[in-house]
């Protein structure tokens, strides 16, 4: 599996695109090209992208029009977006670039160290925040799990507490057990997520305390 994350070139000069390409190349990401704003946000149609830099000045949609567009679907809206301008440029551009959605402006020619720094910085927050989707997902796959398994201690005798240390009101058994692991790594990975992952995590906690709930009351009518 492919865990490389996409950064997103848009420019409609060749020469550009071949500089960022050579400055980015070892960062050893995949580096996806955009000739305009309309590619651009073709691309964003059918893939997730960790940062896009993007030239300000470009034939038919602009730097400007193509970020305020990126900006209004849910999708993308919290994606990074680079500025390129030239070093001469309008100083204008800056507060148009911000109120666009920027979170940064590069000047052309490009400095390989900063370029490759900043862009950098948004490639290890992509993959942070990957990591904790994907172990979101993995804690919600494990309490559904567990409410499957925890039907079947109806038709069976609890078991008791294997040892002292289980909580006074830990639910019974096995599936006991692994519910209290879900809930603790819940927990650990519920206090580095971001503020965009927050809503799931409560959705999560309030299904787990339901299912703990759940088995205790088993317990106690068995």
């Amino acid at each position: 599996m492919d865990d490389k994350a996409k950064i997103l070139l848009v420019d409609d000069r060749e020469e550009n695109l071949i500089a960022l390409e050579a400055i980015l190349s070892s960062l050893d990401q995949d580096l996806v090209r955009a000739r305009s704003g309309e590619e651009a946000l073709k691309a964003l149609l059918t893939d997730e992208y960790a940062v896009i830099l993007l030239d300000v000045v470009m034939p038919g949609m602009d730097g400007f029009e193509t970020a305020r567009d990126i900006k209004r679907r849910k999708k993308t809206r919290d994606l990074p977006i680079i500025f390129l301008t030239a070093v001469n440029s309008d100083p204008d551009y800056a507060f148009r670039g911000y109120a666009a959605g920027a979170v940064d402006f590069i000047s052309k020619p490009f400095d390989p160290w900063v370029l490759r720094a900043k862009v950098s910085v948004f490639v290890e927050l992509h993959n942070k925040n990957k990591q904790l989707r994907d172990q979101t997902t993995l804690l919600r796959e494990q309490a559904a799990l567990l409410r499957e398994q925890a039907t079947l201690l109806k038709a069976r005798p609890a078991k008791a507490p294997r040892d002292a240390e289980r909580p006074r009101d830990a639910p019974p058994g096995r599936v006991g057990d692994r519910l209290i692991s879900v809930q603790e790594q819940a927990e650990i990975v519920g206090k580095r997520a971001p503020a965009s992952l927050r809503g799931e995590f409560d959705e999560l906690d309030r299904r787990l305390a339901d299912l703990r709930h759940a088995l205790n009351g088993d317990e106690q009518t068995s």
